[in-house]
């Protein structure tokens, strides 16, 4: 209560004051969520519920975040004359303002930015920071969250999202901010950002064109029929362009979702992972005949497909089996082709699907296994530049990337393989969904599935914490009733030699796995399961129940 009434004096805007009034009255839960912390700023940014609080996105909390960073940049950066930052946005209601809200903050602290001229995906945003040579990036998405979120993500000179020790850093500067009278807003009038576009556009699809791996197999099936939606997102342009640069002429918009709205008024979540999301773009697809659905997130870094399957029907691909398909793609053109020399590394995340490193085994390539989050993949990246080549990298939550320009995942250069790699089956016959089927005969059947638990508001976060400390305290013994016979706690790093992390992973005696994590980026935890073998169905389904039931307990 003596924050929220700190927020009705000397600062703020009269439409917060009266919003902030309005709490006091009528709303004692909707205040405390909305004052009892400060939104945290963890190590890829803030994400949140937009309104007003220090536990919400909006210009304050936006404000006192990029002047923490301000600081940092101008302390670690301090025999540096001419330190840039570049900031996107996407098409999510505030994104827009909160981008000019961090531009005049940084301006006012003597920071350069360029700032995109419309809405821009991550990954391209990624790509920008190298390509401008600035020394960080400002991402203003809350991804696939719901229409009420927004977030701000930080990137760092090599393009990738912060880690050790930049994050622990800015996040330190950020917590001394605790007021926003610390905020230089910028009063002067006549600062503005450089304004960037087409040229950034440009030289980043030359890039995704760079990566082509069969063009004479596009130009012999140019006319695959391809369904793309940006769900009201920022893929709207590059994807569509991409594919016909490659040399695709038969892209067909779901015009509805072309929209860009960030109430994402025709689906509940845009969420590629969502089946319920790409409903009208199957639709379409079936008006027309398609071959292929896409759709990508808001901000245009993850990536749904849905394949016609043996039966003609169009089936969704879950993200362990888009990672597996584009990766043994790739590695087996990279082979024919005679690209691979002994240097060549892919790169999975710990809850990502083993047959990832079946695939690696086979070409006698390189696989290192990380942390969840893209970040670490694109650590990875940078601490081999120069020494090895990176192939590719993805992760389960439908994320994949190749090439080293961008360095987060990216579905316009996802899409441009996927569809490559649907020209490359053609010429034999085959379609995507035969290929997969190919995958699994060779390697082994691989099963996989989530259970993603929602817990909101500050007593959900708690529930979550106790569920992780019980989960350490008194394990399972059995899973779908084989024993346990490994278990591996990531907050233990010299025992994982990985940096430490919230992740517990259940291994039993008949191979299956059990993964719990708490979602760094909404109100969540997650329990990822995977099974091998031709019983993998039937374990996977136990293993489901026996997690969703341990869940309904608290």
């Amino acid at each position: 209560m003596e924050v929220a009434k700190s927020w009705l004096g000397v600062g703020f805007d009269d439409e917060t004051k009266k919003e902030v009034a309005r709490l006091m009255r009528e709303d004692p839960k909707g205040l405390e969520d909305s004052f009892y912390r400060l939104l945290e700023f963890g190590t890829g940014g803030l994400r949140g519920i937009m309104g007003v609080g220090t536990n919400r996105m909006n210009k304050y909390t936006v404000g006192m975040a990029t002047q923490g960073m301000a600081n940092y940049l101008k302390s670690y950066f301090k025999d540096s004359d001419n330190i840039s930052v570049v900031i996107a946005y996407d098409s999510r209601n505030n994104s827009r303002e909160f981008s000019m809200i961090a531009s005049r903050v940084l301006m006012a602290n003597g920071i350069n930015v360029f700032l995109f001229d419309n809405i821009r995906p991550t990954p391209e945003l990624s790509f920008a920071i190298r390509y401008l040579k600035c020394q960080a990036g400002i991402m203003i998405t809350a991804s696939h969250n719901p229409k009420e979120y927004n977030g701000y993500k930080v990137f760092w000179e090599d393009g990738a999202q912060i880690i050790a020790p930049h994050d622990k850093n800015i996040i330190a500067e950020v917590a001394g901010i605790t007021s926003v009278a610390q905020v230089n807003f910028g009063d002067d009038l006549s600062l503005f950002p450089t304004p960037v576009g087409e040229e950034v556009d440009k030289a980043f699809l030359d890039s995704v064109l760079s990566l082509t791996l069969s063009p004479d197999s596009v130009k012999r099936h140019s006319d695959l029929k391809i369904v793309y939606t940006p769900l009201h997102g920022t893929g709207v342009r590059l994807v569509p362009q991409g594919l016909r640069l490659l040399g695709f002429t038969n892209i067909y918009n779901v015009d509805a979702q072309d929209v860009s709205d960030g109430n994402f008024p025709t689906v509940v979540s845009p969420n590629p992972e969502d089946p319920a999301a790409l409903k009208l773009a199957i639709e379409k697809a079936q008006e027309v005949g398609a071959d292929i659905v896409m759709a990508t997130d808001p901000d245009a870094d993850r990536v749904g497909f849905a394949v016609r399957d043996d039966k003609g029907e169009l089936v969704l691909l879950n993200g362990n089996q888009i990672v597996a398909l584009l990766t043994s793609y790739m590695l087996t053109r990279w082979s024919e082709l005679g690209k691979l020399r002994g240097r060549e590394y892919v790169v999975k995340t710990i809850v990502t699907t083993e047959l990832i490193r079946d695939i690696c085994d086979k070409y006698g390539v390189e696989l290192y296994n990380v942390l969840t989050g893209f970040k670490y993949i694109a650590e990875i990246v940078r601490k081999n530049e120069g020494k090895k080549v990176f192939i590719c990298g993805g992760e389960e939550s439908h994320g994949f990337n190749a090439g080293e320009f961008v360095r987060d995942k990216d579905s316009i250069i996802s899409c441009a393989l996927f569809a490559e790699c649907a020209a490359w089956l053609a010429d034999s016959g085959k379609s995507i969904y035969d290929y997969l089927q190919e995958i699994y005969a060779e390697y082994g059947y691989y099963k996989e599935n989530l259970l993603s638990v929602t817990m909101k508001g500050k007593e959900g976060l708690e529930q979550i914490q106790q569920m992780m400390r019980d989960l350490r305290i008194t394990p399972p013994t059995e899973l779908a009733g084989s024993s346990v016979v490994k278990i591996i706690d990531y907050n233990k790093p010299e025992e994982t030699n990985l940096p430490k992390s919230n992740v517990l992973q259940f291994f039993s005696k008949d191979g299956s796995l059990v993964s719990a994590r708490p979602s760094g980026t909404e109100p969540k935890i997650k329990f990822y399961f995977g099974a091998k073998g031709d019983d993998a169905d039937p374990k996977i389904s136990s293993l489901f129940a026996q997690f969703e039931k341990y869940a309904q307990k608290y």
